[in-house]
């Protein structure tokens, strides 16, 4: 027999998953972790997720887990999990941008927040991350309005525009903005050798490595998509600065148990290219250029909070990221970062007093849409 959890299907920005209210899930963490795995049909050695939900990429396979605040400060707790798809782990390190704006608009239509037209302003509270994030949220007749003209590189079509408010994203994980005290560390990777590169943490922590260390230009796609030993060294770049900054003991552990934390990304300087659609990004356009990882995969746009932090790390002299900007665009508060989908653009407030760095706000606009409501059926056996 099967048990039947009421769920919802979102969209968020580039990312889809299941949003749960916090009460229909197991009170024990492993027994609710077990329930979850079972719904995405996780843990799938195939990697396609065949027998539950889960879309077989890093992107479509995440939850979120909502409940209403009793604090003042907050409308809403917001709990994100990144299932993995071949192996038995939830991941609840860190969280994800893109499913963050779909939060504001299920929290108007499951009514944990009165509707108010024509914007409804939520205060989300990000649990793993301990950080508040402002939703403004488009309401037309008392739910969350998804028609509008703004438009998204990655999704088709438009959609009403959400802007994001990321409130102090600085030591989301570590406490730090930068967590190993630097700007720009050459770090010491086995198998690789030293490698440039800055470790930022805003919204997530993330590892932004210049193109030209690992001999790439920056705007490649599929040569890091199908590149397995491109791959390899960036996973071991990513594993080396997990140690570093005290997320995992190991590098093995990393590959193992945090598979979410830290992102990495790839970023070179502004440059035209390609996108996998066929259109030009012009370097005009754009700061910089950014290929990001997920799960150990080229991720098709760049996440939300990878480009937070790249933004930040762009606008902080001495980064690597600062390094490949252009005076002009070093000089703006928007940062727009061409990636394999088309380019995000992120407003990042840095305070910069006397060398002390502050990231007070980052801003950006993403889309969503409910897609699916009802029941996800989980066999009994995976509650008990």
């Amino acid at each position: 027999m099967q048990k039947r959890i009421p769920a919802v299907l979102m969209r968020g920005g580039t990312s889809k998953g299941l949003f749960i209210h916090a009460d229909h899930l197991p009170a024990d963490p492993g027994v609710r972790d077990a329930v979850l795995l079972a719904a995405y049909g996780s843990p799938d050695p195939n990697r396609r997720q065949i027998d539950g939900v889960g879309g077989a990429v890093s992107t479509t396979s995440k939850v979120a887990i909502i409940s209403k605040s009793s604090s003042p400060d907050y409308d809403v707790i917001y709990y994100f999990g990144q299932v993995s798809i071949d192996r038995p782990i939830v991941d609840f390190k860190g969280n994800c941008g893109n499913i963050s704006s779909a939060v504001g608009p299920f929290a108007v239509d499951e009514g944990l927040v009165p509707a108010v037209e024509p914007v409804t302003r939520v205060r989300i509270y990000q649990k793993n991350t301990d950080k508040l994030i402002i939703a403004e949220v488009p309401v037309k007749n008392g739910r969350f309005n998804e028609e509008g003209d703004y438009e998204i590189a990655g999704v088709p079509g438009t959609g009403a525009k959400i802007t994001l408010r990321f409130a102090d994203p600085g030591g989301s994980l570590t406490g730090r903005l930068f967590p190993t005290g630097n700007l720009r560390d050459e770090l010491q990777v086995p198998g690789v050798g030293v490698v440039p590169l800055t470790i930022i943490d805003a919204a997530n922590p993330v590892v932004l490595v210049p193109a030209s260390a690992l001999s790439l230009a920056g705007t490649e796609i599929d040569e890091i998509d199908t590149g397995e030993e491109i791959k390899a060294k960036l996973e071991k770049i990513r594993c080396a600065a997990a140690v570093t900054i005290g997320l995992t003991g190991t590098m093995e552990e990393a590959t193992l148990r945090s598979q979410a934390v830290p992102k990495i990304a790839v970023v070179a300087a502004a440059s035209s290219y390609k996108t996998i659609g066929g259109d030009l990004v012009d370097e005009k356009d754009i700061a910089l250029v950014g290929r990001y990882m997920s799960m150990g995969t080229l991720h098709r746009s760049f996440a939300v909070s990878g480009a937070v932090a790249a933004a930040g790390a762009a606008k902080s002299p001495g980064t690597v990221a600062h390094e490949l900007l252009k005076p002009a665009d070093a000089a703006k508060e928007e940062i727009k970062i061409g990636h394999p989908g088309g380019v995000i653009e992120v407003g990042a407030v840095i305070d910069d007093k006397d060398g002390k760095i502050t990231y007070a706000e980052a801003v950006l606009g993403r889309t969503a849409r409910r897609l699916l409501e009802g029941r996800v059926l989980v066999p009994e056996k995976y509650f008990t």
